[in-house]
């Protein structure tokens, strides 16, 4: 029952694995030094929700990796597939659209937990966390990563080339991912980029995901759950539809 889901998942996640030092040790890397240059420069002299800026941080830097990652997988499998031509034995079996979308989008968030989980463990050990709600943590964490594995397959099936993916990826996750409250409150903004901050749907996960580790946030928890539910339903209708029509995957 459903082996084109299980296998096209396997596929996936062991293209990510097997090439573990560029897709989850780098990732790991990169979120330290943020760590490790920001707290070293503001820690002494900035307190957030009343924890130190070390703490504050970590949770943010967790899920800026479990985003970035669940996005970078499911697109870049995508747009490599189509470039090399390998697309094809994907589509020639007779997989159903929605085993399609649940292999790719649970693969990305795979590579995305392996990741935020990585970054936990390391710096742990320069901010030790007490989960205040877990269950809160792991539902933004889960239907975070799943939310942008479904923007990265979209991305993926838009893009033609590696360069395409590449705007998609500088001009919209990443201002996204960096402008969501990972290195600051959104209180301490001015009023006008707080309202800004609001129509960023990045900024409710970063939000309800570190509430599940200190239990205060700058938005009400359900108001973030609730944002990030319908952004994931509506891309999830979006990508179903364009595998469905076979939008620049079939000639």
């Amino acid at each position: 029952m459903m082996l084109g889901f299980r296998t096209l998942f396997y596929k996936e996640v062991l293209r990510f694995w097997k090439v573990g030092f560029q897709t989850v040790a780098a990732p790991v890397l990169t979120a330290l030094l943020y760590l490790l240059i920001f707290a070293h420069v503001l820690d002494e002299n900035t307190r957030i929700h009343g924890v130190t800026y070390t703490a504050f941080l970590v949770p943010g830097l967790v899920m800026m990796s479990v985003l970035q990652n669940a996005f970078a997988n499911s697109s870049s499998s995508l747009i490599q597939s189509k470039v090399t031509g390998s697309v094809v034995f994907v589509l020639l079996p007779p997989i159903a659209y929605g085993e399609f979308f649940l292999a790719y989008v649970l693969a990305a968030l795979a590579r995305g937990v392996v990741v935020g989980l990585g970054v936990l463990l390391m710096t742990l050990a320069f901010a030790p966390l007490q989960l205040a709600h877990p269950l809160w943590a792991l539902a933004f964490a889960v239907l975070g990563g799943a939310m942008l594995g479904a923007l990265g397959m979209i991305a993926g099936i838009w893009a033609d080339k590696f360069d395409q993916l590449a705007a998609f990826q500088n001009f919209l996750i990443m201002p996204l991912t960096m402008l969501s409250g990972v290195f600051y409150s959104i209180h301490s903004l001015p009023p006008f980029w707080q309202q800004v901050s609001h129509f960023n749907p990045v900024f409710y996960m970063i939000d309800g995901f570190r509430y599940g580790f200190f239990g205060v946030s700058d938005a009400a928890p359900q108001q973030s759950l609730l944002v990030v539910s319908v952004c994931f339903a509506a891309l999830t209708a979006l990508t179903l539809a364009l595998l469905k029509r076979g939008y620049k995957l079939r000639a």
